[in-house]
């Protein structure tokens, strides 16, 4: 085979399509918007001069994937911008969690629990080219560090809930692990939220929290323009319907999809297996996000003044608060107090914004496909820990799970994680032979194969690379 081609332009299709180029074949990627990206996209989505990140804003995954590290994405313009520290964390008493990347200056945020906090993620900071390669590698392959992850998961096995509790005395260090271990998007007693807790926090210590200069779009322009270098064609505007696919996949050439499974079964039919058809049915859909995009005439007015040296902020109080947020979500009920992410990258890369203005990204997690309104739910949870913002906003953008699934097809029901965490799509995603449709030919590179959702980029140079073993042994 000489010919590849890639259906969608995310991280882990652009990811594929530089694999496959490396490898020489001539790649073509497909993408249905008319600005490339996936969900890694920035858009005018407010007042002229105000970028916000349609998707993804803070990429502690991308500074630190394997792949994405070793391209020259900077000389394709990717800059990193961290904020002082990492993350914020503001509680009711007025003072805020702030942790820094340096491990050895944690007492002043999170005290007695300081020493407990550096033995769950030490060694996997100090080792972080190592433990990266294995936990975004594909799940049911041994890993090339035993030691180094059976040392971690028997640091972070068990669920969110019972790792807080034998892990830490203080109730600091436990809301903090709540909001980090809340980014799987699940109940909180599920026995997978430990260890994704745990591993978000190795990541503010082992690359930091950064965001790109210029937005999220700074990723995959820069993936795309080392692309071109390898003589790759992106088409923009163009979805590949089921004629289309048929086609390319007649044609002695690899197929790519950056799609989720259900996607791909419509466009294949039967082209893909039928065990492929049945697993893109069971595969199941995480819960949505509901976001809102403000641009603010001021920098939000933080009442803890160290929430203004972090690029991200967890809005939700006390570990008990966050986990009673996720757990309605995951029994499908929107929360009254809901968990918020939100990130300000102008303070810290002013010109994403007018003179003296800025932006604020802020979603929380909702049932799939919900059609609540969580405006007024979100700004109460930022209002609450932040007097006065309100009188900040100049304009807002609401995106609802069905907004974002319009705006990106493969955020089915505002799902933007590739898929629930259950322990079965947690090994096997999308099904028991990941990457592999049932087609020679063609196969599936998303973030509803391993290691899941992120951008990294890994799901698609793992799916290129078993490809590519396939077609030349």
């Amino acid at each position: 085979m000489k010919h590849a081609y890639v259906i969608g332009s995310g991280p882990n299709g652009l990811a594929a399509a530089i694999v496959l180029a490396q490898a020489g074949l001539r790649v073509e990627v497909f993408e249905t918007e008319a600005e490339p990206g996936g969900a890694a996209r920035t858009l005018p989505l407010t007042l002229p001069g105000f970028l916000h990140d349609f998707g993804s804003a803070v990429h502690p995954f991308a500074a630190g994937s394997p792949f994405f590290s070793s391209l020259p994405l900077a000389d394709y313009g990717l800059e990193w911008v961290h904020g002082d520290a990492p993350l914020a964390h503001p509680l009711d008493d007025g003072s805020a969690i702030l942790i820094p990347r340096d491990l050895t200056s944690l007492e002043e945020s999170l005290g007695s629990d300081a020493k407990a906090w550096r033995s769950l993620v030490q060694p996997a900071v100090d080792h972080w080219a190592q433990f990266a390669a294995d936990s975004l590698g594909p799940i049911v392959r041994m890993p090339r560090h035993p030691l180094l992850m059976a040392r971690f998961g028997l640091k972070a096995l068990g669920s969110a809930q019972s790792l807080s509790h034998r892990s830490f005395s203080g109730p600091r260090a436990s809301a903090l692990f709540a909001g980090l271990a809340a980014h799987s998007i699940a109940s909180l007693d599920h026995p997978l939220t430990g260890a994704i807790g745990a591993m978000f926090a190795v990541t503010l210590h082992a690359v930091g929290w950064p965001v790109p200069r210029g937005g999220a779009r700074a990723i995959p322009h820069a993936l795309i323009g080392y692309l071109n270098s390898l003589g790759g064609v992106i088409h923009t505007g163009y979805r590949v319907t089921a004629s289309d696919f048929a086609k390319l996949a007649a044609e002695d050439a690899l197929v790519l999809s950056d799609t989720t499974p259900r996607a791909l079964a419509s466009i294949a039919g039967d082209r893909v297996g039928q065990r492929f058809h049945k697993t893109a049915e069971r595969f199941r859909r995480a819960p949505g996000a509901f976001k809102v995009d403000y641009a603010l005439s001021d920098p939000v007015p933080w009442k803890a003044a160290e929430c203004r040296h972090a690029i991200t902020v967890h809005l939700g109080g006390g570990f008990e608060e966050i986990s009673a947020s996720e757990y309605a979500v995951v029994h499908g009920q929107c929360s009254e107090r809901p968990f918020v992410l939100a990130a300000q990258p102008t303070l810290f890369d002013p010109a994403r914004a007018p003179h003296g203005k800025h932006v604020l990204w802020a979603y929380c997690h909702v049932p799939n496909g919900s059609s609540c309104n969580m405006t007024e739910r979100i700004e109460s949870q930022i209002e609450r820990f932040a007097p006065g913002f309100r009188d900040c906003i100049l304009a807002r953008s609401v995106s609802n799970p069905a907004d974002l699934a319009r705006g990106d097809a493969n955020l089915e029901g505002g799902d933007i994680s590739g898929g629930a965490l259950t322990l079965r799509q947690f090994l096997f995603r999308p099904g028991l032979r990941n990457y592999v449709t049932g087609a020679p030919n063609v196969y599936m590179c998303s973030a509803s194969t391993p290691p899941g959702g992120g951008v990294h980029g890994m799901c698609g140079y793992h799916a290129a690379r078993l490809a590519l073993r396939r077609i030349r042994p």
